[in-house]
Order: C-alpha cells, then sequence, then structure tokens
C-alpha cells in the first residue's frame, strides 16, 4: 500500500516539474539571445528546398533555383547549387561563407564575375563556373581566392576576353580548364609565373594562330605535358593554318613573326643613313659660313675705326707745332725790330 501511494504521488508530482523545466530552459535561452543579440546572418538555418548534413555540405542542385540561396549556414564548407538558373553570385551573401573550400556553380544563368564576389572566401579551393553565360573575366576577377587550387570555366560560349591579370594572384593554382569557351588570344603572361600550375585545357576553343598568339603556341610546345588536351587545341585561323595543332606551331610562329630584314629594309635603312649623313654636313657647312663672315665682318669693323685713331693723334702734334711756327716768325720779327730800334 505504501509503494502504491508513492507511485500516486510521483505520479501527482511528475507533471508539475516538467513544465517548470521547460520553463526554465526557455529563460535561459532568452537571456542569451538577449545578451548576444546576433544578427540574422549569424542564425541562419538550411535554405528550402536544399539538403544540409552534417558534413557541412549544402546541397541545392536541380532545385529550379532562380537566385542564389538564403539562410545558407556560415559554417558550410561545401555549396553546390548546380544545375539552377541562377543569374548572379550576390557578393554579400557569399562572403559570408569564410569558410567555403568548395562552391560548384555549374550549369547556371550566370553572366558576370564581379572583382568583389569573392572578396571573403580565402579557403576556397575548388570553384567550377562551367556551362554558364559568362563574357568576360575581369582583372584580378579571382585575386582574393589566395588558396584556389582548381578552377573549371568550360562551356561558356560567349566567353571571348580574359584579362592577363585575372590569375595574377592565384599562387596556389595547379589546376585551370577553359575549354569549349569562345576564346581566340590568351595572354599567359600571369599564367607562367604561377609556381605550381600543372594541367590547363584549352580545346575547343577558336584560336588565332597568328603573331598574338606566338607566346601561347610556344608555351604548348615547350611545356606540352601541362596540356592534356593537346591533340584537340587546333588553330581555326587563318586558313592556311586551320585544323593545326598549336604545339606544331610553336616554332614556326617564332621565325614567322621574327623574320630577318629583307631588300627594302636595308634600303631603307641605306636612304636613312644618307639623308642623316647629308644632313650633318650641310650644318657642318653653314655653321662654317656663318662663323667666317662673322669674323671678317668683325676684322672689317676693327679696319674701320683704326684710321679714324690715327688722325685723332696726328692732329694734336701738328697744332702744337704749328702754334709755334707761327710764334717764332712773331717772335724774330720783335728782335728784328727790336735790334733795329737799338741800331
Amino acid at each position: 500500500m505504501n509503494y502504491t501511494n508513492l507511485q500516486g504521488q510521483v505520479a501527482n508530482v511528475k507533471p508539475h516539474y516538467q513544465p517548470s523545466a521547460q520553463s526554465l530552459r526557455l529563460i535561459i535561452l532568452l537571456i542569451l539571445v538577449m545578451g548576444v543579440a546576433p544578427s540574422p546572418a549569424l542564425t541562419a538555418g538550411c535554405p528550402a528546398r536544399c539538403i544540409c548534413d552534417d558534413q557541412l555540405v549544402v546541397q541545392c542542385a536541380g532545385q529550379h533555383l532562380t537566385a542564389f540561396p538564403n539562410d545558407l549556414p556560415l559554417a558550410t564548407r561545401q555549396l553546390i547549387i548546380s544545375n539552377n538558373r541562377i543569374v548572379e553570385l550576390p557578393p554579400l551573401q557569399l562572403n559570408y561563407l569564410s569558410d567555403l573550400v568548395y562552391l560548384d556553380c555549374s550549369n547556371n544563368s550566370l553572366t558576370e564575375i564581379s572583382m568583389s564576389t569573392f572578396g571573403n572566401l580565402g579557403k576556397l579551393a575548388y570553384l567550377d563556373l562551367s556551362f554558364n553565360t559568362l563574357t568576360r573575366i575581369e582583372d584580378r576577377t579571382f585575386g582574393p581566392l589566395s588558396s584556389l587550387v582548381m578552377l573549371r570555366m568550360t562551356d561558356n560560349p560567349g566567353l571571348s576576353d580574359i584579362h592577363p591579370d585575372a590569375f595574377a594572384k592565384n599562387s596556389a593554382l595547379q589546376v585551370l580548364d577553359v575549354s569549349r569557351n569562345n576564346l581566340t588570344v590568351l595572354n599567359i603572361s600571369s599564367l607562367i609565373a604561377l609556381p605550381t600550375l600543372r594541367s590547363v585545357g584549352l580545346s575547343g576553343n577558336s584560336w588565332s594562330c597568328d603573331c598574338d598568339n606566338e607566346d601561347l603556341c610556344l608555351w604548348v610546345h615547350i611545356e606540352a605535358f601541362k596540356f592534356q588536351d593537346e591533340g584537340q587545341t587546333v588553330c581555326r585561323g587563318p586558313p592556311d593554318l586551320q585544323g593545326q595543332r598549336l604545339g606544331e606551331l610553336g616554332l614556326q610562329l617564332r621565325s614567322r613573326c621574327h623574320q630577318g630584314l629583307g631588300f627594302w629594309d636595308y634600303l631603307f635603312f641605306l636612304v636613312i643613313g644618307f639623308v642623316i649623313f647629308a644632313a650633318g654636313t650641310v650644318s657642318a657647312w653653314a655653321i662654317g659660313v656663318v662663323m667666317v663672315l662673322y669674323e671678317r665682318y668683325v676684322k672689317k669693323k676693327s679696319e674701320q675705326m683704326d684710321p679714324d685713331d690715327e688722325i685723332e693723334q696726328d692732329a694734336g702734334p701738328g697744332t702744337g707745332g704749328g702754334g709755334g711756327h707761327h710764334a717764332n716768325p712773331r717772335g724774330n720779327g720783335d728782335l728784328k725790330n727790336t735790334g733795329h730800334m737799338v741800331v
């Protein structure tokens, strides 16, 4: 009986205990929330139509998304948004994911990537932008991605221009694939400076095998081991080189674009040399003539001044002598007169 009464008492007490514990937990949670006051971004959960697992992977592929998903967990390390219709990667939302290491944006409708898109993704190692509608890659677009190891930008039919410094800061880049785009030329100045680059995909582009691509063709020729699709990397123009592999034309373009001097080149230099020599000779002759004329002028002027000085010098003594000459007759006359008077 006592045991039965004890069970009844416990049964009566238990319902009263559970609400009080739950209320205590709610109060503590409320205090924490009020004290921390996190932003909406810090309390983000899993986006709608996406799957988030315990491995920090967010899977949103093939969900007919037209915009970048909201409410992504800040700790996300892998984000897969492929096979949707997303037209823009908003920098503000994307850069909250500072721990992101894997980003797959393939098969969407992205038209451009700005310099601020990846501004805070210093840990990103894999980036896939294939099967989009990109048209141009601007200066240092991937500059903030200092840890980027693999970059895929294949199958963008409108991609025709990649800035020479687009990859200048990606010193960790090992694999670059720009196959099946609309590239005709590629400045490789920043690519050849990457210390870890070991694989490049170039096939399926409209390469123009002229002097503008001389360095690219020579690079493919010298380091063919880096180009896994070297056999399919061929020229689309000019017509006489269409279908030939870029690697085969490296040395040929080198000799074609740096030909020796021809007959007309030598004739041109000969004429220019003669003109310079003639101009120098005429200038020296003219200076000599001017100097001679000036010397004669100075000499003639000095000769014109000398007779005037001589006349002035002669006039002074002549005048004094003349005075003496006239004085003597008068003196003699006086003496004579005086003598005559004495007599």
